[in-house]
């Protein structure tokens, strides 16, 4: 069965794909355990879940349930069925066809250079001034909006820095979110532990048993965020390729980080509740006021405005924290950076994409061009970011996370669909493991993460979808970040999304020359990088139809994989 299946994909990506072979296959199973862990608990949305109150709790363990465990279900039959280098590019190509996939490929590429740019560029300022220079801008010149000179220099040798680590081959990147797992789980666990005794110390401060009664009014503004902090089981599948044993390990893997997911953001998220009054939490700095907070106990006070003020071995820990805590954010870009610029090339070789950009470092075995150009965007962002932020943090936090939160999250309306898509089109390929329920189990898993994506995207371009209806109180504007109004909003949020799709498309077009030059290949030869069995033209046009994902049905056997 298993050499029976072909895969219709170009010469282009054969030939790059054969660099790898000069390359061991360095990520096995705890390296990719280490990966899903820095790439699901991210440090910068902590505040931003815990800013709306004590229902961030309540709707986390609800989307655990029913979002995060159908999710962790489909990846695990995804990644261990269909193990290609390219991971979520190939599972919707197989789905939609490459049209569709290059602007999912996109959208999932593109939310990374915003992100690390953007919000996680800023949160890294934010911690270092908060902690070092006692929230007050590094030194310079200004030269960007009110931004000074140190302060872009310090999110460029951010940007950069996240960058230089994933151009490195897996066998060295592999240690960034390796110890960035470890760093995570050391702040979050001591943070924890400090939680526990300033309660003792000083009591608690935040909400009560009551607070944590559902809203829709909460539940409508926390889905995207909490979304955000649950999506990326698939990102180690986009390099599926360098895995030692992908089949038995994406499994393994994706229940194991799952549940440690779970726990690293809820016992954060309920200690910063506990600690700080609910009005005091901001999305931007609300994780690092809290900590500073908390760490008073070791030396330091806390003002009768809440300010905290950290001294002696207080202030040590705090600064060795806030180190731990930037390094933490760049293992999180650098993870879904390595994933999402593996996709985005594998879419360029495959003629979803400007073939430039695909090429891969003979010397390192990674796409070096992509990750350079997600450097340069990464730092067009930071400029605009600073220019247009008037000072106002804050505002620039919340705008920019809402538009990477939206891009991602569309990205996912073309991914979920193909669990269900392939048990039907693909039944015969060996799933090592399958989804409960059979193929009425699949349907159900994918339309339940499928339904919340959707959700979280209308209500991420709209915020307050739904408030005021069936009876609700409220009015949507009311849900509106801070210090914009709803002309404004809609305008920094769909002008970008359109664009970005806009530009999906010109890179399909980009690729045609790409596309003509198919060939058919053995999936066991592939995952070996080996030569093509035939030219595409050999392949029979009922065939050729079948592996394009043209959205008809395929019949299993010879050429059932694309």
């Amino acid at each position: 069965m298993e050499e029976r299946r072909v895969d219709v994909t170009t010469a282009d990506a054969l030939e790059e794909k054969k660099k790898l072979l000069k390359l061991l296959k360095h990520l096995g199973r705890f390296d990719m355990l280490f990966f899903l862990v820095c790439t699901l608990v991210g440090l910068d949305t902590i505040g931003a879940a815990a800013s709306n109150g004590a229902q961030a709790f309540t709707w986390l363990l609800f989307l655990a349930v029913f979002f995060f465990l159908p999710y962790a279900l489909a990846v695990a039959e995804l990644g261990a069925g269909f193990p290609e280098q390219g991971g979520p590019y190939v599972w919707c190509k197989l789905t939609f066809g490459r049209l569709v996939a290059a602007v999912i490929a996109l959208l999932y590429w593109m939310s990374n250079p915003i992100w690390v740019g953007g919000s996680l560029g800023i949160l890294a300022l934010a911690a270092f001034e908060k902690f070092f220079t006692d929230g007050q801008p590094l030194a310079g010149p200004t030269v960007l909006g009110t931004a000074t000179l140190g302060e872009v220099l310090f999110v460029f040798g951010f940007i950069w820095f996240t960058v230089a680590s994933v151009v490195l081959s897996a066998k060295v990147g592999k240690w960034v979110p390796t110890i960035g797992a470890w760093v995570r789980l050391t702040v979050l666990s001591f943070f924890t532990l400090s939680v526990v005794l300033y309660a003792v110390r000083h009591g608690v401060h935040g909400v009560t048993g009551g607070g944590f009664r559902p809203s829709y009014v909460s539940f409508i503004a926390l889905v995207p965020i909490l979304l955000f902090n649950y999506v990326g089981f698939e990102l180690p599948s986009s390099a599926g390729e360098e895995m030692k044993d992908p089949q038995k390990d994406v499994p393994f893997t994706v229940f194991r980080a799952g549940v440690g997911t779970v726990l690293l953001y809820g016992l954060p998220i309920l200690a910063i509740l506990l600690v700080l009054p609910t009005r005091q939490v901001t999305s931007l700095g609300g994780f690092l006021d809290a900590i500073k907070a908390v760490f008073t106990v070791y030396g330091g006070t806390v003002a009768a405005n809440g300010a905290a003020t950290l001294t002696g071995f207080g202030a040590l820990l705090g600064g060795v924290t806030a180190v731990a805590f930037i390094f933490a954010l760049v293992s999180s870009g650098a993870t879904w950076v390595m994933g999402a610029d593996r996709a985005e090339a594998i879419a360029a070789l495959d003629g979803a994409g400007p073939r430039w950009i695909g090429s891969i470092s003979p010397r390192f075995g990674t796409p070096v061009r992509v990750n350079v150009l997600t450097g340069i965007l990464s730092t067009v962002v930071m400029v605009l970011a600073f220019s247009l932020a008037g000072g106002n943090a804050d505002k620039y936090f919340a705008a920019v996370l809402g538009l990477t939160i939206s891009t991602t999250m569309l990205s996912y309306i073309g991914i979920f669909p193909a669990l269900a898509r392939l048990r039907y089109s693909n039944p015969d390929v060996a799933r090592p493991y399958r989804v409960p329920g059979g193929k009425p189990g699949a349907v159900v898993v994918s339309a339940l993460t499928t339904f919340w994506v959707v959700l979280a995207s209308v209500s991420l371009v709209w915020p307050g979808f739904g408030v005021g209806w069936f009876g609700t109180a409220g009015s949507p504007d009311d849900s509106l970040p801070a210090g914009f109004t709803r002309v404004q909003f809609e305008v920094s949020q769909v002008g970008p999304l359109v664009a970005l799709v806009v530009v999906g498309v010109l890179f399909y077009l980009a690729g045609t020359k790409t596309r003509r030059r198919k060939v058919a290949v053995s999936f066991s030869q592939e995952l070996a990088h080996g030569a093509p069995t035939s030219t595409a033209s050999t392949v029979a046009g009922e065939e050729t139809a079948r592996h394009e994902g043209d959205g008809q049905a395929q019949a299993s056997g010879a050429g059932d994989h694309l």
